[in-house]
């Protein structure tokens, strides 16, 4: 999906797109993902005073493993954008911070894009708040039912002096 920021630039009248984005390299980068719909994404673009403005929407269904227990959990992601360019040989310094230089006329949205929907994922997904993870000592989903597992963790280096005190509390 690409634009050309000339003459998106030079056109104060909005040109709208639909597209929908292939998604399977998320898999390769994040490996928590188990599966995801085609990313849609539904923007406009048009010119401002020498500025190309493309805005929209980007959305997608994907499915991702639970940090804790590892159950897969389904997020509904819907990401509005906006973002300004201008060809880097036209600046004069005056525009806003927020403007893109770019060198070259043909701008490829697609890397954007994926670079914001990264950016959306949740960095540690959880099937719920009140997820209880994994028993650490037999693998048990803690959230299906108790194993019965001691929890009591004490450091090997230490363990001579957990019976220490056995005698006097008696």
């Amino acid at each position: 999906m690409e634009i050309h920021v000339r003459e998106v630039a030079a056109k104060p009248t909005a040109t709208t797109f639909k597209t929908s984005l292939d998604t399977d390299w998320l898999k390769q980068v994040r490996k928590d993902v188990l599966s995801a719909s085609p990313m849609d994404v539904n923007a406009k673009a048009w010119g401002e005073e020498g500025i190309a403005h493309v805005e929209g929407e980007l959305s997608l269904d994907v499915e991702l493993s639970c940090s804790r227990c590892l159950e897969p959990t389904k997020e509904h992601v819907v990401l509005p954008f906006h973002e300004r360019f201008k060809l880097e040989a036209s600046m004069d310094g005056s525009e806003p911070e927020d403007v893109t230089p770019v060198e070259e006329d043909k701008l490829e949205l697609e890397p954007m894009l994926e670079e914001m929907l990264l950016l959306a994922l949740p960095f540690v997904p959880l099937c719920g708040e009140d997820c209880k993870g994994l028993c650490h000592t037999c693998g048990t989903n803690l959230n299906e039912h108790n194993c019965g597992c001691s929890n009591d963790r004490i450091d090997p280096r230490l363990a001579a002096l957990k019976d220490l005190f056995k005698d006097s509390q008696s």
